[in-house]
């Protein structure tokens, strides 16, 4: 496919070469990017991404803040879909992460499997944390249901929690990964409503 270049004119720039560098990645994926694309995208000097973010990571911890940020949203506009007990919730959490993998496979894989970001990053650590912070608080809510604070308390309630956290986290980014790698034909070949049926049923089995 040949890159689409759009002459810049006004406005954000940063904001416009992050668009072009997530279309550069959905199009080329992490191994294609380069900062040149990103720059004849977005109608623009070859020196103008790196005047904005420095180097390629810079920009690429850009775009993957975005896909954090996205990303919350999307399980959140399944969350508001589902019922309002906390396994509904929960379920429905993991199918927007699951969802937002199939739909975005080039940034889901830079967000959670590349190193070609900055962590460190104040914005990135923010939205990461955001994503991650969510989670827990689902799994808290999940525990809290038919138990007392009482019943809850005790030395080992955080390492429990947080156990629980990663086995949930285990599941449904397992279940991203296998899905975008189209290695889960059971699912993978189905329809879209089909698919999002047995993605949740996959959930429900494990939460």
């Amino acid at each position: 496919m040949d890159t689409v270049t759009r002459p810049y004119h006004h406005g954000d720039l940063a904001a416009a070469l992050v668009d072009a560098a997530e279309e550069e990645l959905t199009e080329k994926g992490i191994e294609g990017f380069s900062l040149r694309g990103v720059a004849k995208r977005a109608g623009v000097s070859h020196a103008a991404p790196a005047h904005h973010f420095v180097d390629m990571q810079g920009l690429l911890t850009a775009v993957a803040t975005r896909g954090f940020e996205r990303f919350v949203r999307r399980q959140a506009d399944f969350r508001r879909r589902a019922d309002s007990d906390a396994r509904s919730q929960l379920v429905a959490s993991g199918l927007g992460y699951v969802v937002f993998a199939m739909e975005s496979p080039a940034l889901f894989r830079l967000m959670f499997g590349s190193n070609r970001t900055n962590f460190k990053n104040a914005d990135l650590a923010r939205s990461a944390g955001k994503a991650y912070d969510d989670l827990v608080h689902h799994v808290a809510k999940l525990r809290m249901e038919g138990h007392s604070q009482h019943e809850l308390h005790g030395s080992t309630r955080d390492v429990d929690l947080m156990r629980h956290v990663a086995a949930i986290w285990a599941v449904a980014h397992g279940l991203a990964d296998l899905l975008v790698a189209g290695r889960l034909d059971s699912i993978g070949t189905l329809s879209a409503k089909l698919k999002r049926e047995a993605i949740a049923e996959v959930l429900r089995r494990v939460i």
